[in-house]
């Protein structure tokens, strides 16, 4: 038979762990709407409100002969290794001292502002977007004739306009936030009537309608507005000038660094918080004293310190996303959320910087350094303990569900939590709940959608040997500990299932109220 809905019974599995694999697992080989809701250890069927319009007395007789249960074994392969994938002790070490990973941490993590809680935010992510000026220069001295400096020069101004999206998201939830609102360490240069100070940072004087004098400040130690002065950099900063310029607009300030501010707003202390001159102090890699004449070196470095900026970044943002919901700020939780969305992302559009190195300069670099998998289930990604880090507490949040729906987890597996987020969508008379659980499962996908790409990325840059990819005609790969993260179930089944279940009451409702239907019913 083919029955519209299969009914699970099980006795011998928990609900939230191991049946949800199955479910997966039956769904994939039968290509039919599984009904999690609708399973209970002791064999009875749940008694929903939407129950009675989900078994509709038109279901063929054939289904409701069909067995109502299935004695199956779930294979080990579905069982998502709780194992942490990071590499050896000695790679991840090795990886962090080619980046200088411990003298950078020390940026990041300096406090000179103790008034100001956005400092771990905003810090490492304008130093990011700083060493993204840098590679700009990086890219533009490149001497070799082969080198794509065309798409290079895209991919820059692209990957640096990602950034200050995110650096002007950060500055508006400061905004919003009545805590952190006014501590940012800002110059409001319209209040010093047009007299420069003989220290500091280049400036510029206009006056606005009236007799309003604006000063524009610029930054002296950052890379961006000497890379305007060069002919050959000139369009690039520009152009991401004009993004500060606008993406900043909704920010009480702007970062100062020649931007052209039309709107006479108050400068950030860009210098004293992101400290360029100290910043590229650590431009050179510990690997140039081996003299490897290979520019792809400099590009690695370049790249990987931008995306260990980066998940540094992430790593505050879960910390904070923690403490929010324990204060029941989903609100606020749930704005944290969408940005650790978009730094998932952005971490993929880093990565993706790699296809642009040459192949052949790139691959004599791998073998240079010495860069190698020890074993058929490491990827290179999992040499970074904070990748391995916002991936393991990205995963975890989903322990924070039932605390967000008020609601106990069933000791016995049963599907209290799906019904409480069934509820909170249908009557909405939480939005702030239903915008963060969005929002969590939102990473997820960005989590999930990452992993893959690296593990293509890896493929085209590597090839597919390197890649282990061999095992790539199984139809799920749980040898490799890339595929485990893409392939395994949602973080969330409670709320899947809920979305399943409302969608099919909102389904057989349609049918039941559809002109059709009115019609054979007066019939």
């Amino acid at each position: 038979p083919n029955p519209s809905y299969i009914y699970i019974s099980l006795s011998t599995f928990q609900f939230e762990k191991t049946s949800n694999n199955l479910i997966h697992s039956i769904y994939t080989s039968l290509s039919i709407p599984i009904h999690l809701s609708l399973i209970s250890i002791t064999g009875d069927m749940v008694d929903l409100d939407c129950k009675a319009k989900m078994v509709s007395s038109d279901m063929p007789s054939k289904s409701q002969n069909f067995s109502n249960k299935l004695n199956l074994k779930i294979p080990s392969q579905f069982r998502a290794s709780e194992s942490s994938p990071a590499a050896s002790d000695s790679a991840c070490s090795a990886y962090e001292h080619y980046l200088r990973l411990p003298e950078l941490k020390k940026l990041w993590s300096s406090k000179e502002f103790p008034n100001w809680r956005n400092e771990s935010l905003l810090k490492p992510a304008l130093q990011a977007l700083e060493i993204n000026f840098r590679f700009v220069s990086t890219v533009l001295s490149d001497p070799r004739p082969y080198a794509n400096r065309r798409e290079w020069k895209r991919r820059l101004e692209s990957l640096a306009t990602s950034q200050i999206q995110l650096v002007a998201l950060l500055c508006e939830d400061e905004v919003d936030d009545g805590e952190t609102r006014g501590t940012a360490p800002i110059v409001d240069l319209s209040s010093s009537g047009g007299v420069l100070a003989r220290d500091g940072s280049s400036a510029e004087v206009w006056k606005l309608h009236g007799e309003t004098t604006v000063v524009s400040r610029t930054s002296e130690a950052s890379l961006l507005p000497r890379l305007a002065t060069w002919h050959t950099s000139e369009d690039v900063a520009q152009k991401i000038l004009y993004s500060i310029e606008c993406e900043m607009r909704r920010c009480p300030y702007t970062l100062g660094l020649g931007e052209p501010n039309l709107n006479g707003k108050p400068n950030l202390e860009y210098d004293l918080v992101c400290k360029p001159l100290e910043l590229h102090s650590l431009k050179k890699s510990p690997a140039e004293q081996m003299n490897l004449e290979n520019h792809e070196n400099q590009t690695l470095y370049t790249t990987h310190q931008i995306l260990e900026s980066w998940i540094y970044v992430s790593q505050q943002l879960l910390r904070r996303i923690g403490e929010r919901i324990e204060s029941k700020e989903f609100e606020r939780a749930s704005s944290d959320c969408w940005l650790l969305e978009r730094t998932w992302k952005l971490l993929a559009e880093i990565e993706d910087l790699h296809l642009l190195m040459d192949p052949d300069d790139f691959l004599r670099l791998k073998n240079q350094l010495s860069i190698k998998a020890s074993s058929e289930s490491e990827a290179f990604c999992f040499r970074s303990r904070g990748l391995i880090d916002i991936t393991k507490q990205s995963k975890d949040l989903k322990h924070k569900v039932p605390y967000i729906l008020d609601v106990e987890v069933d000791p016995k597996g049963g599907p209290r939590i799906q019904e409480a987020a069934m509820k909170l969508y249908r009557k909405k008379a939480g939005f702030e709940r239903i915008h963060l659980l969005q929002a969590l499962q939102a990473i997820e996908s960005a989590l999930k959608r990452f992993y893959y790409s690296y593990k293509q990325l890896v493929v085209m840059v590597m090839g597919s040997l390197e890649a282990k990819v061999t095992h790539a005609f199984v139809p799920v790969d749980w040898s490799d500990s890339l595929s485990r993260i893409f392939l395994e179930p949602t973080y969330f089944p409670s709320l899947d299932a809920a979305k399943t279940f409302l969608g099919d009451c909102w389904s057989h409702e349609h049918k039941h109220n559809s002109p059709e239907r009115r019609t054979q019913g007066k019939k």
